[in-house]
């Protein structure tokens, strides 16, 4: 691999951050989905624990929801919003050495998670059981980020903010907003804190945060990484620019009043649950605009489907995030969240938008930016491409069916009662009715993580064939500055 600096540093783009955070996407996504296969397979059979406490699925669960999206999804959404802000705002970052740091602490966060998790030192909180001296590094490291991010749209020769970097920028400020409220608590020592909240208050800031984790983490960061990359693969200007800007306002306003429909049917007060319940349905009309704006974005380009597995990706990735803001706003309704409510239905919901919505357009920008961050074309093999995304959609379809088939069974067979008012049903009956689905549960996740295993193969390909070369930033008309 050859390295050329034929120019200086203030004229070319810092791709090196970039670089750096696209190949661990990848890596982490192996590790991430290889954990979330094991536990699949714990479900399925529990003996294969092997007795062993940190091989337990109450550890190794978390491990697995951390390393997908905080370690897989956040180092693509670092790489993503990095790479788009410099050509989008046509300068440099700012800030290279604390860009560096951004890197180098936001692995020491995902190495410190591998640890402590399996160990069991846990805040038990959901999307957030960090405890509290990594919550601090995780602090320094966003502060970190927000810097770069906004001092490069600070010193951008452009006058205009194209949309991919407000959705970065409103993730990037929620996620901070969200983080420190929720993970206020009192250190009892290095290991372990207790929240600073109390019984349903805890519960109501835990999913006020858990809610606008998938909204701003899971979702916003990712619109950003959609509204750049199907225009540039698509070759094709974003269908409306002002479909983008609603989209993005109603959006932002609606997620943040969404958390309460977590906690139907619990102490909360109802009409906070209510409010919950309503803001979730309204928000189905935003999630919407954004898809149709997407893939709306094919207009006059649709036979590019047959011929481009990465538009594939990036478009079946929208479809999707479309069949999840769908599913999210109607399993908020009270009378059907009685029934699907603690059943595996959630779970199928759950992973139709990681899987589908986050992964698949995750993978499609990976494969978009690695080849041109080591001065190619294409990646390595485009038939392997072709390949992962098959076996990684059969890998999600058998995934979510058979979830969404034993969560309507289980919460069916919960609440049937015979006439004398006894239920019809043991416990134990469901778990055994549920154990087909979650074999097939189990084939789709390792349809899935096979997928990541071609995709790092194509990674490591390309990257060994490639060259690493400096990109100059284009001078630009004054005219159109």
């Amino acid at each position: 691999m050859s390295v050329t600096n034929k120019t200086s540093p203030s004229a070319v783009y810092n791709d090196t951050v970039v670089r750096q955070f696209a190949i661990m996407t990848v890596i982490w996504g192996v590790v991430g989905m290889l954990v979330g296969v094991i536990i699949a397979a714990q479900l399925t059979w529990p003996a294969l624990n092997l007795g062993i406490e940190w091989l337990s699925y109450g550890r190794l669960r978390p491990l697995h929801t951390n390393a997908v999206i905080f370690a897989f999804g956040g180092c693509g959404l670092f790489a993503a919003s990095y790479y788009v802000v410099q050509r989008t705002c046509q300068v440099r970052l700012f800030a290279g050495k604390l860009a560096a740091f951004t890197f180098w602490g936001w692995q020491a966060v995902i190495l410190l998670a591998v640890v402590s998790l399996p160990m069991g030192m846990t805040s038990g909180k959901e999307y957030a059981e960090l405890e509290w001296p990594i919550d601090i590094l995780i602090t320094l490291v966003w502060v970190a980020y927000a810097i770069v991010f906004f001092g490069t749209i600070g010193m951008r020769k452009v006058r205009h903010i194209y949309v991919a970097n407000w959705f970065f920028g409103a993730f990037i400020l929620a996620v901070a907003v969200l983080h420190l409220v929720n993970s206020a608590a009192v250190p009892v020592d290095l290991f372990k804190s207790y929240s600073a909240y109390a019984g349903v208050q805890d519960a109501m800031v835990q999913w006020w945060y858990g809610h606008n984790a998938v909204g701003f983490f899971l979702t916003a960061g990712f619109l950003g990484m959609m509204y750049y990359f199907i225009p540039k693969q698509a070759e094709r200007p974003v269908y409306s620019y002002r479909l983008s800007i609603v989209h993005f306002w109603a959006l932002i306003f609606t997620y943040m009043w969404a958390g309460p429909h977590h906690l139907h049917y619990t102490a909360l007060p109802d009409w906070t649950q209510s409010v919950g319940m309503v803001f979730s349905l309204i928000l189905l009309a935003p999630s919407w605009g954004g898809m149709i704006n997407g893939i709306m974005t094919l207009s006059g380009a649709w036979h590019k489907l047959r011929d481009d597995p990465i538009l594939r990706f990036l478009i079946v990735s929208l479809s999707f995030y479309g069949m999840s803001t769908f599913e999210g706003p109607m399993m908020s309704i009270k009378t059907v969240n009685a029934l699907s409510h603690y059943t595996d239905w959630t779970v199928g919901h759950v992973h139709s938008g990681a899987l589908g919505w986050v992964g698949l357009v995750t993978m499609g920008s990976m494969y978009y930016l690695i080849p041109r961050l080591y001065g190619q074309k294409k990646m390595y093999s485009v038939p392997a491409i072709e390949l992962h995304f098959w076996i990684a959609t059969l890998g999600i379809v058998l995934y979510i069916a058979a979830m969404w088939i034993a969560g309507v069974m289980q919460g069916l067979m919960w609440r049937a009662v015979n006439p004398d008012g006894s239920l019809t049903y043991t416990f134990v009956e469901s778990v055994k009715a549920t154990f087909p689905f979650y074999v097939i549960r189990l084939l789709g996740g390792v349809l899935y993580l096979a997928g990541m295993g071609v995709m790092l193969w194509n990674t490591v390909m390309t990257a060994r064939s490639g060259r690493v070369e400096d990109v100059r930033i284009p001078v630009l008309n004054p005219a159109h500055a």
